[in-house]
């Protein structure tokens, strides 16, 4: 099937101008100003009536399945379902286990993964959860990089009391099997690195650069912006060349366009800074008073919010605000036919309106939101 969008205002997310593109299956296979000589009857033509097209947006620390527990078995958060996250304009996750390794199951969340591919979008994971002890589908960190071609990688916690306080040595150990195994899965490999709130903040990851020399690309910090004195020693890592992952449904002192607006100001580059929502995990709840009454799922729609709220408040480029949610995940994840529209990539788009209100969704080549409506839902979901 070949389908031809006519008369996008491109962003790749680079400002390109008014562009014709065609699509074969799954993905694109050629950008120009007019190709009006693919036309025919086996041609599905969709004029997109010079609205804003970006490439689809990836998360890359969402729960699909779920995750908190903290307040008992009751707590524990639901699934995620394929229509939400096509409404926010998510066409690229990445899984990944709480602080559960074991009523939370990594072969449940391989097979959610597969499902979501099997549904339409793109979904990978990370093996690994707060722990220590790295729970793995294989036999071993570098079993999972190698065979398992959903793995990108592992999870660890730390700075954080549910934490196994993980030293720079456990972790040089871990990056050593996730990259060698990366190497040859033909991957680039990373530690997903959950941050708490202890005061020991990221100190042990600038040991593994510093006096390691482990090389940064393969270490990824999220919940950077969990509190102001976390957000700038995150600011130094990025300064060193690492990638930054700042929370956008949960653990913030501020919010989180904010925060890329302060990075952005102490000299941080854009393309080293990411949103993930942290979708789906277990928050507390609490009243106008401030007391705690029980427990929420964190939502999933934030990353597109954050992003518009980086545009329309921020004042910052289209081109450049919708980087930490396209090339740059991409970049971090090592996932090369994502995150830009180019020639040869996966056609992942969003379809936005001059006020940047999301009306359509393509996901792998395949319409799955039209005109604001949800026309691919997943199969539980008919």
């Amino acid at each position: 099937m070949l389908t031809l969008l006519k008369h996008t205002q491109l962003f790749a997310p680079e400002k390109l101008g008014v562009k014709d593109i065609l699509i074969a299956n799954k993905k694109i296979v050629a950008i120009e100003e007019n190709l009006d000589e693919f036309r025919n009857k086996h041609v599905k033509v969709i004029d997109a009536n010079r609205k804003i097209v970006t490439p689809g947006l990836i998360d890359q620390h969402i729960h699909v399945i779920g995750a908190g527990g903290k307040d008992g078995f009751a707590s524990m958060t639901p699934e995620v379902n394929l229509s939400e996250l096509i409404a926010y304009g998510t066409t690229t996750v990445c899984s990944l286990l709480g602080t559960d390794g074991t009523a939370r199951n990594i072969r449940t969340l391989y097979a959610k993964v597969k499902a979501l591919n099997q549904e339409g979008i793109s979904a990978y994971m990370f093996s690994g959860y707060y722990g220590m002890d790295t729970v793995t589908l294989t036999d071993s960190i570098q079993g999972d990089m190698l065979f398992i071609d959903k793995v990108l990688g592992v999870k660890i916690a730390i700075s954080d009391i549910r934490s196994s306080y993980p030293s720079a040595t456990d972790l040089v150990r871990k990056l050593r099997d996730i990259m060698v195994g990366g190497m040859i899965g033909g991957k680039k490999g990373i530690l997903h690195l959950h941050l708490g709130n202890l005061p020991s903040k990221m100190d042990v990851l600038f040991e593994l650069v510093n006096d390691f020399h482990f090389p940064i690309k393969h270490i990824s910090p999220t919940h950077v912006g969990r509190t102001k004195e976390l957000f700038d020693q995150a600011i130094e890592f990025a300064k060193l060349g690492g990638m930054i992952d700042i929370t956008t449904a949960a653990s913030q002192y501020t919010p989180p366009y904010k925060a890329v607006l302060y990075a952005l100001e102490q000299g941080v580059e854009m393309s080293k800074m990411t949103f993930s929502t942290d979708g789906r995990a277990g928050l507390t709840k609490f009243d106008e008073d401030g007391t705690a009454i029980g427990v929420r799922a964190a939502p999933i729609d934030k990353n597109l919010q954050e992003t518009i709220l980086l545009v329309k408040e921020g004042h910052v480029p289209i081109e450049e605000a919708f980087k930490l949610v396209t090339t740059n995940p991409a970049a971090n994840l090592g996932l090369k036919h994502k995150g830009s529209i180019r020639v040869g990539n996966d056609a992942d788009f969003c379809f936005f309106d001059e006020d940047l209100n999301l009306t359509d969704v393509f996901a792998n080549g395949k319409h799955m939101m039209k005109n604001k409506n949800i026309i691919v839902k997943g199969t539980f979901e008919l």
